[in-house]
């Protein structure tokens, strides 16, 4: 099945043009038939065009289908599968509860709160190249999930404090995190040390830790402090243009309760700068609002993403992908 005959290139709202790419690019069923032959059909389809949709996905930093009827976890997985891509067990801060096959629930932290634009596991040695959004309850205000071309934040930082860029990439970053040792779900960063490194012998943990390039120092009550670093600023990946990416977490984290981010060093990074940083973040960010069965592809090494505030419900299912 060739992709022109069961894909057509459709829009939405808050959709963006960047340097003649539609971000996300929608694809949508070709037809009536596509539209109703639900999802074994699209699976058929995937399966018979990876090159072509990882091709798309990687031109247009984000793939967004929608309209193909994809109902529930046991589907959203069978698409997963059909992209072919092997999967990446995820690493990090974030509450999440396994659902099915390689399908999670994506942050469970309060949906009142802003989750921070961020590459996923950024600062894993081992980073997803994609990650795989579905929509299985859509909220019935705000939730959506603005995503970032990462080029634009490193085009527009070089142009405003180009001495400042260079310094912290040639200098590098450091990062530090607390955590607790159990799973905190009323928070959105409440991922427990031992849930993260899928153990609670201390040992085993840091042995894990130093695998994934990081370092744990063990606090008073149970609770852990990862350092990570050096880490650059932006990094350039193959096939996407020579674009050099805002490959980073310096404005999620730095001066934060439980977090911070500083020169490798120690030294600070300067405040106006970050905050800077910040705005050209939301500048350029881009969203739309979730539809019941969406499924959204974003390529992890060129978009930052994050999560909008919402009422509940909903209900927003992941796959990592290396």
């Amino acid at each position: 099945m060739e992709a022109a005959d069961f894909f057509r290139v459709s829009e939405c709202k808050g959709q963006k043009t960047i340097d003649g790419e539609q971000v996300p690019l929608v694809l949508a069923p070709s037809d009536e038939g596509a539209r109703s032959s639900g999802c074994e059909a699209l699976v058929a389809a995937l399966k018979a065009n990876r090159e072509w949709v990882e091709g798309k996905v990687v031109a247009n930093s984000g793939v967004l289908l929608r309209g193909f009827d994809v109902r529930d976890a046991v589907e959203f997985n069978a698409v997963v599968e059909a992209l072919g891509w092997p999967d990446i067990r995820y690493v990090g801060p974030a509450p999440r509860t396994h659902v099915h096959g390689r399908v999670w629930t994506a942050n469970e932290g309060p949906l009142e709160e802003f989750i921070y634009y961020h590459h996923e596991m950024v600062l894993i040695k081992e980073f997803p190249g994609k990650v795989i959004l579905f929509c299985e309850v859509p909220p019935p205000s705000g939730g959506e999930t603005p995503f970032v071309p990462s080029f634009r934040v490193t085009e527009r930082a070089l142009e405003e404090f180009p001495e400042t860029v260079e310094e912290l990439d040639a200098r590098g970053l450091r990062y530090t995190f607390t955590a607790l040792s159990k799973n905190d779900t009323k928070s959105m960063r409440g991922r427990g040390w031992e849930d993260a490194f899928a153990t609670s012998d201390k040992a085993e943990a840091e042995r894990r830790a130093r695998a994934l390039g990081m370092d744990v120092e063990w606090l008073p009550g149970g609770g852990a402090r990862t350092v990570l670093g050096p880490r650059t600023l932006t990094r350039v990946f193959p096939g996407r243009k020579g674009r050099r990416m805002w490959f980073n977490t310096v404005v999620g984290m730095h001066g934060k309760e439980f977090s911070s981010a500083t020169l490798a060093d120690g030294s600070e990074i300067p405040a106006d700068f970050v905050r800077r940083c910040g705005e050209i973040i939301e500048e350029e960010s881009i969203q739309f609002r979730w539809e019941k069965g969406d499924i959204l592809i974003l390529d992890n090494l060129a978009t930052l993403h994050g999560r909008r505030p919402s009422l509940p419900p909903r209900r927003v299912l992941v796959a990592t992908c290396k």
